[in-house]
């Protein structure tokens, strides 16, 4: 199980539902959108063919899923965006622990240091291994404040932190995961080209049992920078998370897929590739 410590399958449904009730209240229209089944909304000022062909391909991927997704493409190379469910909220399991190594780049950056020898072998056991007592280790250390701190500079204002210690039940957003991976990826006041590197680094050395979702089709030559994330929880089933960074020629793009209401992991995973090939597939051709 991935959360054993963080977050647990054993939280009883009363102390989940006290959890979440602790959550500000989501923006307008965002509640609902949890569960619409809109279509691929892409856009593009100088591709709109290719635009308009992974919209139509993204809705070829989810028909017959079960799968509550949300979904997002970013290329600013070709000045191309694509959202499904943009501001839908899912509990972001292990997804956040970018979010986490993110924030913690930043107050060392705050404070002109490097990271502590403790710090990075943390930090590289939460990426590379999704490891639950390092990114509880680094919550704890970068304490709540700490962390709004950072959502509030880098601009993701439809993420709320997870009560306590519970870090995978944070609210997420496919708005603000592309936010996060646009400061890794393209320079900016927030995130130095030190740290930028170094998260793209450890993402790219994910070890490969967890190199699933949507590295899935990616084109041959470029590096897939990725983090996944799975939960199973007694309402809306598995929550099924992939986020990725490409780069290299032809790359500096990004992927998000959010899901939940899977049966079974599996089944997620095979949703979220689906999509992915189709986004991939598009992209490289």
């Amino acid at each position: 199980m991935e959360c054993r410590r963080g977050l647990t399958v054993a939280v009883s449904a009363a102390l989940l539902g006290a959890a979440l009730t602790a959550f500000p209240a989501w923006p307008a229209g965002a509640a609902a959108g949890r569960a619409a089944a809109s279509s691929a909304v892409c856009s593009s000022s100088s591709h709109p063919a290719l635009a308009a062909r992974i919209g139509r391909d993204i809705h070829t991927a989810r028909r017959g899923r079960v799968s509550t997704v949300a979904v997002a493409v970013d290329d600013p190379g070709l000045g191309l965006v694509c959202w499904v469910n943009r501001f839908s909220s899912f509990d972001s399991a292990s997804v956040i622990k970018v979010t986490i190594l993110a924030a913690l780049l930043r107050k060392a950056e705050d404070r002109h240091r490097k990271l502590t020898a403790t710090e990075a072998a943390r930090a590289r056991l939460m990426i590379t291994e999704s490891d639950n007592n390092a990114a509880s280790a680094l919550w704890a250390e970068l304490g709540r404040s700490y962390l709004q701190h950072f959502l509030d500079v880098a601009g993701m204002r439809h993420t709320w932190l997870g009560p306590g210690g519970y870090w995978g039940l944070t609210q997420i957003t496919a708005n603000d995961q592309v936010v996060l991976l646009r400061l890794l990826l393209h320079a900016n006041s927030v995130l130095d080209p030190a740290s930028r590197g170094y998260a793209l680094k450890l993402m790219a050395e994910v070890i490969r049992a967890q190199r699933w979702g949507v590295p899935a089709g990616a084109p041959a030559g470029l590096t897939v920078h990725v983090k996944n994330g799975w939960l199973p929880l007694a309402t809306h089933g598995w929550r099924i998370h992939s986020i990725g960074a490409f780069t290299g020629h032809g790359g500096n793009y990004s992927i998000v897929v959010l899901t939940q209401n899977n049966p079974t992991m599996a089944y997620g995973i095979t949703t979220i590739e689906r999509i992915a090939k189709a986004i991939n597939h598009d992209l490289k051709s």
